[in-house]
C-alpha cells in the first residue's frame, strides 16, 4: 500500500483544531455506504464528551462525522434522502461549515453498462467500481412524443472537472497506478470484511463477501424481467394478464421477485469473457478480482430499471448511472467512486449492493494515497490564530520532507494536490 514513510517508522498524526483543517470530504446517499466507509476510517476524532467538539455552522442541518483516512482528514456526511436535490442542499451547507474543502468523494453504488464504447470493448462485471471523468445529467432535457431529448449544450452542462481533479483523473490513465490502486483496493476490502466479521456486533456475518460470479447475471436486452406465464409450477411466476399483455411493462409485483422466483431463462443470459474466465478459476472466491473504469457518469433523480434506455445512454459514452453526483458538483469539487451493484435492467436486485459499496469504499480509500499529493502544514497548535505568517518553505516529495522534519512533534495538515512535489512550511 502507498505509504509516505519508510519501513519501520510509525507517524503520530494530531488532532484538527477546527473545521478549518480539513480538505476533504466523503459524502454517501445511504446507510449501507456509510457503514461500509465508516469500517475504513483509520481513526475517529469525534470523541464523545470531547470540550471541543468540531461542530457546525449556524443553519447548517447536516451530522457530520470526523476522521481520519490515511494521512488525510476527511468529514463524512450522510445525505438526508436520495438524488440531487438533496445532495446540492446538503452540500451547500457542508461548504459553509467546512470552507477549506478541496475535494469531495460521493462515494457508495450504481448501475453499470456492461460494456465499454471504448476502441477496445471491455466488460464491466457487479463490484467493479467507476469513477467519473464527467457528468452527464441524463434527465435534464425535453420530453417528445416519442423519445426523449438530453440537453447537452456547454450552456446546460455542468461543465468539465476542476484542474486538480483532472491531474488526479490522468494518473490514473497510466497503467502502473491503475494497478496500484486496485491492489491496494483489494487489500483494504479484504481489512474491511475482516473487520466487520470480527465485530462483536455485526448482524449479518459474510456482509461484504463476494455473492458468487454465478450471482453476476446479465440478460440480453430484450428479455424483460417479469411473469412468464403459467408454464412454471411456482406461484411466483403464475400467469400475469399485466405481464403477458402485447408490448405491456411488466407489473410492480414482478419487481420486488428474483430472478430465481421469476425463473428468468438462463439461455437468455450475455456470455462474458472475463466472467467465464473467472468462474473455471473459482465461482466464490474471497473476493473477485475488482477493476476500476474512468469514465462518463450519469446522474440523475430518476432510477434506471430499463435494458432500452440503459443502451442509449452507453451510446454516449456513459458507463456508470448514479443519483446524487450532480447535485455536489457545481457546490464543491468533486469526484464520483461507484461500485456496480446492477445492471440498471429490469433484473437489477438488491443483492449486490453491500458488496459494491465495499469495493467502492476501498478504491475511494486507494485513490486518496495514490492519486492526491498532500501539502504538509507543520505549525504549533498554540499558532492557530494568532495571525503569524512567517514560514520557510521547503521542497521535496512526502517521503524526503518527513525525513528531514521534526513533523511527529508538529501538527500536520494534508491538502489535495496533483503534483510530484509539495510545500511544507513551518514557523
Amino acid at each position: 500500500m502507498a505509504t509516505s514513510l519508510a519501513a519501520g517508522q510509525r507517524q503520530e498524526f494530531a488532532r484538527p483544531t477546527s473545521r478549518d483543517d480539513f480538505q476533504i470530504a466523503i459524502v454517501c446517499a445511504l446507510p449501507l455506504e456509510y457503514d461500509a466507509i465508516s469500517l475504513l476510517i483509520d481513526q475517529v476524532w469525534d470523541v464523545k464528551g470531547d470540550q471541543h467538539p468540531f461542530g457546525r455552522a449556524p443553519g447548517d442541518p447536516n451530522t457530520y462525522r470526523n476522521g481520519r483516512i490515511s494521512s488525510f482528514n476527511v468529514v463524512l456526511v450522510l445525505l438526508p434522502n436520495m438524488g440531487k436535490v438533496g445532495a446540492a442542499g446538503a452540500t451547500a451547507s457542508l461548504r459553509s461549515s467546512y470552507p477549506n474543502l478541496s475535494l469531495v468523494l460521493v462515494v457508495g453504488i450504481c448501475g453499470g453498462m456492461p460494456f465499454t464504447k471504448e476502441e477496445k470493448e471491455e466488460e464491466i462485471l457487479l463490484g467493479d467500481v467507476i469513477i467519473s471523468n464527467i457528468l452527464i445529467q441524463y434527465d435534464f432535457g425535453r420530453q417528445l412524443s416519442d423519445r426523449f431529448l438530453v440537453k447537452d449544450s456547454i450552456e446546460d452542462s455542468l461543465g468539465r472537472p476542476t484542474q486538480h481533479i483532472r491531474s488526479m483523473l490522468r494518473l490514473l490513465e497510466v497503467e502502473s497506478i491503475r494497478d496500484g490502486v486496485e491492489d491496494d483496493a483489494a487489500q483494504y476490502l479484504q481489512m474491511l470484511q475482516r473487520k466487520h466479521d470480527g465485530h462483536p456486533k455485526q448482524r449479518k456475518l459474510g456482509k461484504y463477501k463476494y455473492p458468487g460470479a454465478h450471482k453476476d447475471k446479465l440478460f440480453d436486452c430484450s428479455y424483460e424481467h417479469k411473469h412468464h406465464g403459467p408454464s412454471s409450477s411456482s406461484s411466483s411466476s403464475s400467469d400475469c394478464s399485466l405481464c403477458a399483455a402485447q408490448g405491456s411493462s411488466t407489473c410492480e409485483r414482478s419487481m420486488g421477485l428474483s430472478c430465481d422466483d421469476l425463473h428468468c431463462d438462463l439461455s437468455r443470459l450475455v456470455h462474458r469473457e472475463r466472467l467465464a474466465a473467472q468462474m473455471q478459476i473459482s465461482d466464490q472466491p474471497a473476493f473477485f478480482p475488482l477493476r476500476v473504469f474512468v469514465g462518463r457518469m450519469g446522474s440523475g433523480d430518476g432510477v434506471i430499471r430499463s435494458a432500452k434506455h440503459r443502451q442509449e445512454l452507453a451510446e454516449r459514452g456513459v458507463i456508470g448511472v448514479e443519483m446524487e453526483g450532480a447535485g455536489v458538483w457545481d457546490q464543491l469539487p468533486c469526484i464520483v467512486i461507484k461500485g456496480v451493484c446492477d445492471y440498471a435492467d429490469s433484473h437489477k436486485n438488491k443483492g449486490w449492493q453491500d458488496y459494491a459499496a465495499a469495493t467502492a469504499v476501498s478504491v475511494a480509500k486507494a485513490v486518496l494515497e495514490h492519486c492526491v499529493t498532500p501539502m504538509v502544514t507543520g505549525r504549533d497548535p498554540s499558532s492557530y490564530g494568532s495571525g503569524s505568517g512567517h514560514h520557510a518553505v521547503i521542497h521535496g516529495t512526502v517521503s524526503t520532507i518527513l525525513s528531514r522534519t521534526s513533523v511527529s512533534h508538529r501538527s500536520v495538515t494534508y491538502i489535495p494536490l496533483t503534483m510530484d512535489a509539495v510545500n511544507y512550511r513551518t514557523t
